[in-house]
């Protein structure tokens, strides 16, 4: 399980980012992935899987 940090999600669109505070890497998350709510600067846990583009982060929920 990684941790960080939300960077930015829009809800409408219902996008995101997420960076890591290990590597300061930035996933992409899609809400599908979501298992809490979340919002800009919020603690998370979540995991990565390959996405179309490269790992986007999934099963994310507040730390």
């Amino acid at each position: 399980m990684n941790r960080g940090t939300v960077k930015f999600f829009n809800d409408e669109k219902g996008f995101g980012f997420i960076k890591d505070e290990n590597s300061n890497q930035e996933y992409f998350v899609h809400a599908s992935g979501l298992i809490d709510e979340i919002r800009e600067n919020d603690e998370v846990s979540f995991e990565l899987q390959e996405g179309k583009k490269g790992l986007n982060a999934v099963n994310v929920k507040r730390a």
